[in-house]
């Protein structure tokens, strides 16, 4: 069971603040408070959507070191479905390494669209939002920094390679 004050990432909401544990009707709830949106969420601590704590400074440190060294190749595909299946299941693993992979692939895929003069497709799109604001957004609270800052500091500890050194 989390504890009040633990942070949490709760499905696709992102990162969310355990404010209070209640018990209504026989049954024990999370009041969540997300970080990013303004909103609040009662679930049963026994729910179905998935819930897990988030990951530690030196995993979030370790996370992004690994990123010069991931591979990812983009997701190609004329059917919506079929992407959007490819997309939706690399976000519903919650793990943020899926998450980073995902990112760059589209991300990669915008690129060569932009280097081609074609347009970038609007599934593709949305998933990458997604994918940044889930990925970020936990960043952000395991390094204790704001969300905006992310994408900076990420840049900044792979242009000093600190991660050889630690």
């Amino acid at each position: 069971m989390y504890q009040v004050g633990e942070l949490v990432v709760y499905g696709r909401t992102g990162v969310c603040r355990v404010e209070r544990i209640q018990r209504e009707k026989g049954q024990d709830y999370y009041a969540l408070k997300p970080l990013y949106q303004s909103c609040d969420i009662l679930t049963p601590v026994n729910g179905k959507v998935f819930m897990r704590p988030i990951i530690t400074r030196e995993e979030a440190e370790r996370l992004i070191d690994c990123i010069p060294s991931m591979e990812v190749e983009a997701f190609e595909s004329k059917a919506t479905r079929e992407l959007s299946e490819h997309y939706q299941a690399a976000i519903a693993t919650h793990d943020c390494r899926d998450l980073v992979e995902l990112t760059m692939s589209i991300y990669a895929k915008k690129k060569a669209a932009q280097r081609e003069k074609r347009k970038f497709g609007a599934v593709d799109e949305r998933f990458m939002k997604e994918g940044e604001e889930l990925l970020f957004g936990e960043l952000s609270a395991a390094l204790d920094i704001p969300v905006e800052e992310v994408p900076d500091y990420i840049g900044r500890r792979l242009a000093q390679g600190t991660g050889a050194g630690r």
